[in-house]
C-alpha cells in the first residue's frame, strides 16, 4: 500500500477558512496581542500615578497620532476579543452552532467590532 501524500508545508494564503475560522483566529491574534501590550499599560499606568509630570508625559505620548492609532489597534483587539469570546461562550453551550446561524454570528461579530472601531477612531482623531 502507498502511504498517502501529507503536505510538506502550510500555505495558509491557499487554504479556504469558513468565516467563523477567520472569526477564532482573530479571537486569538487579539487575545495575544492584549497579553503582549498589558505590561505596557501597567507601565503607562504606573508613570502616570506617580506624579504630576508623569502624567502630563503620558499624556502627551498618547495626542501623538502614532499613539493613537495604536490605540484603535488596541480598541479593535479589546473588542473583538469580547465579542468572539461572547461567541464562544454562546457556541460552548450549544447556541448557535448550526451553519447558518454561526456564519451569522461571525458576521455580526466583526460588523460590530468595525463599527466599535470606526467609532472610537472618529472620535479619537477628531
Amino acid at each position: 500500500m502507498k502511504p498517502h501524500a501529507r503536505p510538506v508545508y502550510l500555505n495558509l494564503a491557499r487554504i479556504h477558512l469558513p468565516l467563523a475560522g477567520w472569526v477564532s483566529i482573530l479571537h486569538r491574534v487579539s487575545g495575544a496581542l492584549l497579553f503582549l501590550v498589558f505590561p505596557l499599560g501597567v507601565w503607562a499606568l504606573s508613570v502616570s500615578l506617580s506624579s504630576k509630570s508623569g502624567y502630563l508625559l503620558v499624556a502627551a505620548w498618547l495626542t501623538h497620532p502614532v499613539s493613537k492609532l495604536f490605540l484603535v489597534l488596541l480598541i479593535w483587539a479589546f473588542t473583538h476579543h469580547a465579542l468572539a469570546g461572547l461567541r464562544h461562550l454562546a457556541l460552548d453551550v450549544h447556541w448557535g452552532v448550526e451553519r447558518d446561524a454561526a456564519r451569522r454570528s461571525s458576521w455580526g461579530v466583526l460588523l460590530a467590532t468595525g463599527l466599535i472601531t470606526l467609532s472610537a477612531a472618529l472620535s479619537l482623531f477628531a
